[in-house]
């Protein structure tokens, strides 16, 4: 099943065409990744799914119905984004931060209701952020700051998060606590997560669902282990890579070792989307 979805979807900035016919379903309750090379389509289809950007044609759908006919409150209490590199004003208290996640619920003067004050209180428990509530929001780590961010989606109380690329600028360390706390929210609330992903690897490993855009195209979806070969690499991102299964989970490792000599010549690489037997007979070619 799918709560959210594209149909026919067209996006431009301008008179320049990003994306065109996109047709597209998030599985409910599995972790969706959005891949891609710079200027696929990826942070923009992200920004019309949670209703930022107006469609050129076409429409995004919530529960069967336009999203950018609904009213912002009520997309609000299904949908949630994390945008790229988001700010807070100076001096913004972890806990202030987290309380504008109750806004869409809110009604008269904004004063927060007992049931506001406990998704508050939750939503910084759940992501590990107690123990810096009363902290500012510019004095934490990078680490520390994406939580304090996911934490303020959370306390929106929606059953979906989009987040666009969560793990930007963030070292190793923190990218790995970033994924590992939304590995865990799909695993322990069945939260139906949607990411823009630049690392393959973790997309591979911390996503149930891949889909892999070029020039607003999807070419390939399905699960990692469908998606994940090193034709999908060559055609989404012209690189040469081999793909080994990871040592300790089994999920498909890239190992990228340059671009790959010549355009590729396959179905996909000119915008023809794979179908689920396509994959399935490209998988089994290359065993």
């Amino acid at each position: 099943m799918s709560r959210l979805s594209t149909d026919q979807l067209s996006l431009s900035y301008g008179s320049r065409p990003i994306v065109q016919g996109l047709n597209l379903r998030v599985p409910d309750g599995l972790i969706t990744a959005l891949v891609g090379a710079n200027g696929s389509g990826k942070s923009t289809i992200l920004k019309s799914m949670a209703r930022i950007l107006t469609p050129a044609q076409g429409g995004v759908y919530l529960d069967g119905k336009l999203i950018h006919r609904q009213p912002t409150k009520e997309v609000a209490k299904n949908l949630a984004i994390l945008p790229q590199n988001p700010t807070s004003p100076e001096g913004l208290t972890v806990r202030e931060l987290v309380s504008f996640g109750r806004y869409p619920h809110q009604k008269g003067f904004g004063i927060l209701s007992a049931e506001d004050n406990r998704m508050i209180e939750w939503a910084i428990e759940a992501t590990g952020m107690t123990m810096f509530r009363d902290r500012p929001v510019d004095h934490l780590s990078g680490g520390q700051r994406q939580r304090a961010w996911i934490a303020m989606a959370l306390a929106q109380g929606t059953e979906m998060l989009l987040l666009d690329e969560p793990t930007t600028f963030l070292d190793m360390a923190h990218q790995v606590e970033v994924m590992l706390l939304l590995e865990k929210l799909n695993k322990e609330q069945k939260r139906t997560i949607v990411m823009v992903v630049h690392d393959l690897n973790h997309a591979a490993r911390f996503a149930q669902h891949l889909v892999a855009l070029k020039n607003g195209t999807v070419l390939y979806e399905g699960h990692p282990e469908v998606v994940m070969t090193s034709q999908m690499l060559r055609d989404v991102f012209n690189i040469d890579a081999d793909i080994i299964p990871d040592p300790r989970t089994g999920a498909p490792l890239c190992l990228p070792y340059g671009l790959a000599e010549e355009p590729a010549g396959s179905a996909a690489s000119i915008g023809e989307p794979a179908t689920a037997d396509y994959r399935d007979e490209r998988v089994q070619a290359m065993a």
